[in-house]
């Protein structure tokens, strides 16, 4: 049995598939209620209460964890997952990091994410960590505005990094989960190429068959409308690696490549597969 935690999210959800097609059992855990695939076990339970986590995990081998934001909060202690998943017979666990813990890591969230991989490290269990850069589905915040004004509205337009599609990540995440050549591999994941919000747009357009335009925010702009979603402090985070990204966060990673013995996909790939949500 693997559970798959954040089962219904951009990564869980082609994870869950791709592990259900390989003949394997899965639970899917998620905090609502949600579809999953045929023979898939659906758990509702909530990451911030570990302890919720037992009908989840029994039975089970190994663990996708990836961590919803209040994970990240002051006061959340995520490590304790790893240790419900040990004391619940869990032998491997592939962990979703994030890049930034090499790129920028005196952040407060990448530390804490540090200190979580290093715990990972310390259990006695079987792990792989995954440390992606920004992704492809980040797209999405600019749906609304293509489907009703058509209209892709962003900061630092002609500045890019090599985003990765969500499923080249589930993808990776299947393997490290199936086969014991990953075991105590870290893996850099990045898409193939640098490419700037401007170039997203053209891309979106070209999936849509129909023009989209480019408009430039302000930096102040971009970090009220993202703060709507997030604390300012994030938000100015996102925003320092968006308008100056540094040498580690351009760099092509070879992992996926290493992992997956093909490249990893392109945007425009990503946006052709995802253009229904931008009609």
């Amino acid at each position: 049995m693997i559970v798959v935690t954040g089962a219904t999210g951009n990564i869980g959800r082609p994870l869950t598939r791709a592990l259900a097609e390989a003949g394997r059992q899965v639970t899917a855990v998620s905090r609502h209620a949600a579809a999953v695939p045929d023979g898939v076990r659906h758990v509702v339970a909530d990451l911030a209460e570990p302890a919720g986590l037992k009908p989840a995990l029994a039975g089970a081998k190994a663990l996708f964890l990836l961590l919803s934001g209040d994970l990240h909060a002051t006061g959340a202690n995520p490590a304790d997952i790893i240790g419900e998943a040990a004391a619940g017979g869990v032998r491997r666990i592939v962990l979703l990091s994030t890049l930034g813990v090499v790129t920028r890591p005196s952040g407060h969230t990448r530390i804490a994410m540090r200190a979580l991989e290093d715990t990972l490290r310390e259990s006695g269990l079987e792990w792989a960590i995954l440390r992606p850069g920004g992704f492809a589905s980040n797209a999405l915040w600019w749906a609304d505005s293509v489907r009703t004004r058509q209209v892709v509205a962003a900061p630092f337009g002609d500045v890019g990094v090599p985003i990765i599609d969500p499923a080249d990540i589930a993808a990776v995440a299947a393997a490290c989960l199936l086969d014991d050549r990953h075991t105590g591999g870290v893996y850099e994941l990045t898409g193939p190429e640098v490419i700037t919000p401007r170039r997203q747009a053209e891309a979106i357009a070209t999936a849509l068959g129909s023009p989209v335009r480019f408009h430039e925010l302000t930096r102040d702009e971009a970090k009220a409308a993202m703060s709507q979603s997030m604390p300012a402090e994030l938000a100015d985070d996102t925003l320092d690696i968006l308008g100056s990204p540094n040498p580690a966060e351009l760099r092509v990673s070879p992992d996926v490549q290493r992992v997956l013995g093909r490249a990893p996909r392109p945007f425009a790939d990503w946006a052709a597969r995802n253009v229904a949500a931008f009609r």
